[in-house]
């Protein structure tokens, strides 16, 4: 009988130890699991390029809108930007005449000009000005002050 009990204290032991490997092996099956969704997560969040959407794809840019203006009925400058064309031209002469007569950043006089009256006559956020001009929010911020005019001064 004692052969009997020490055969079944082994096979309860073997029994045990089983049971014990085969909980070890779901935990690190668990753990791979966990790992490969973290590792996948970060792949698809920091790692893959990311397909970027150009925002500002209207045909009419904020140059041709300003052009618009200038060469089409005398209300819509006035309307637009609170003055009339020939006021618009005579500002565009004195910032020419102080030395602004290249584009800063890609942006032309004429269109630095028409965001800073824009601006003044609608008072809009920088977004909803810079959609009309298609040009991004800082842009809009960057010519929208006074500086600008005081400049040309």
């Amino acid at each position: 009988m004692d052969l009997d009990s020490d055969i079944d204290l082994e096979a309860q032991q073997q029994l045990e130890l089983d049971q014990h490997q085969c909980h070890q092996r779901r935990w690190a099956v668990i753990l791979v699991a966990m790992l490969l969704q973290v590792m996948n997560t970060y792949q698809l969040l920091f790692l893959s390029p990311t397909i970027r959407t150009p925002y500002h794809t209207s045909i009419l840019t904020g140059e041709a809108w300003v052009y618009e203006l200038i060469n089409g009925h005398p209300d819509r400058i006035r309307h637009n930007f609170g003055i009339d064309c020939d006021v618009f031209n005579t500002l565009l002469h004195i910032l020419h005449r102080n030395g602004f007569t290249l584009s800063r950043n890609g942006v032309s006089v004429e269109v630095q000009l028409g965001i800073f009256l824009y601006t003044c006559v609608t008072g809009l956020s920088s977004r909803l000005v810079g959609e009309r001009f298609q040009r991004s929010p800082d842009t809009v911020i960057r010519y929208s002050g006074l500086d600008i005019i005081f400049q040309a001064i």
